[in-house]
């Protein structure tokens, strides 16, 4: 088997898997043309239609379907075979895709990426910062990073960041001229600093004390879809935000933003990278989840 067709049997199941020419060619790092060019060039080598093609999808064929099977764990085998000599080299290589929201990506180029180019320098992470949720399979991740009670249930998670508390933040001026809330039915009289979430919806404010639990619904006037930038707003004055605790703390220590409300503000939620369990993990990805939970057991 020539390299040029080994390649080419590798675009057959990425474009196969993801149903997707786009989708393929962004996991694989080429362009969807190229892609195309080369599949109709696989199937006029074998004789046979591997794929149906239409302006909106593209499908395998029963030949395609047949030949995905095989294929699939051929190539693992492969994978298996090149990452057995790995180990006489001494040194992992590769690529890790993390998709993540920007507090925590901020987290891993902060405690996990300078251990990571410490031990690993051949391995390259490339992070993607995006606020909405994403199927990080079918966008061609190896692995994302969320709060742990938003993670898909067919995930292995690898905690990241011990539970955060959820803090309601103003600015000294602002709390001066508008005044100090002290129970969450205030805010009701107050400028908030609304959270759009990746679906399009706000956020609801969720607060507990003794056991009784409450979500307000905040006048919001203005909305942000980012926790730093919410941060941000407040030290500025344009209102009461609630974010989770890392994005506040800078401005908390500069004395730029107060807690209100802390006697309410006790939901706390860790952060986790999490991973397809159905997946054989590469080297390079198995490598920076080594570092992963070395952070997350310090902390």
């Amino acid at each position: 088997m020539s390299r040029q067709s080994t390649a080419d049997l590798t675009a057959f199941v990425a474009v196969a898997t993801h149903r997707s020419f786009r989708g393929a060619a962004d996991e694989l790092g080429t362009a969807p043309s190229t892609l195309s060019h080369a599949m109709r060039a696989l199937e006029e080598r074998l004789g046979v239609r591997l794929l149906n093609r239409t302006t909106r999808s593209v499908s395998p064929t029963e030949a395609g379907f047949q030949l995905l099977a095989r294929l699939q764990p051929a190539l693992a085998s492969l994978d298996d075979a090149l990452d057995s000599v790995a180990a006489f080299r001494g040194e992992v290589a590769g690529t890790v895709r993390i998709n993540a929201p920007r507090l925590a990506a901020t987290l891993l180029v902060r405690d996990v990426l300078p251990r990571m180019a410490e031990r690993h320098p051949d391995v390259t992470v490339d992070i993607v910062v995006e606020g909405r949720l994403i199927d990080i399979v079918s966008a061609g991740f190896d692995a994302g990073v969320r709060l742990a009670g938003s993670i898909p249930r067919d995930m292995i998670a690898v905690p990241l960041a011990k539970p955060q508390r959820f803090l309601c933040v103003a600015s000294p001026a602002y709390l001066k001229r508008e005044g100090v809330p002290k129970t969450p039915d205030d805010l009701k009289q107050h400028r908030c600093i609304g959270h759009r979430l990746p679906g399009g919806k706000l956020y609801r404010w969720e607060f507990e004390r003794a056991g009784q639990a409450l979500t307000i619904d905040a006048p919001a006037s203005l909305v942000l879809d980012d926790e730093d930038l919410m941060a941000d707003a407040a030290v500025r004055g344009l209102g009461i935000a609630y974010v989770v605790s890392p994005a506040a703390a800078a401005a908390l220590k500069a004395r730029q933003l107060r807690e209100v409300l802390s006697p309410w503000t006790q939901f706390e939620e860790g952060i986790a990278v999490y991973y397809p369990g159905h997946r054989k993990v590469p080297p390079a990805l198995r490598a920076f989840l080594d570092v992963v939970r070395e952070v997350g057991k310090a902390r």
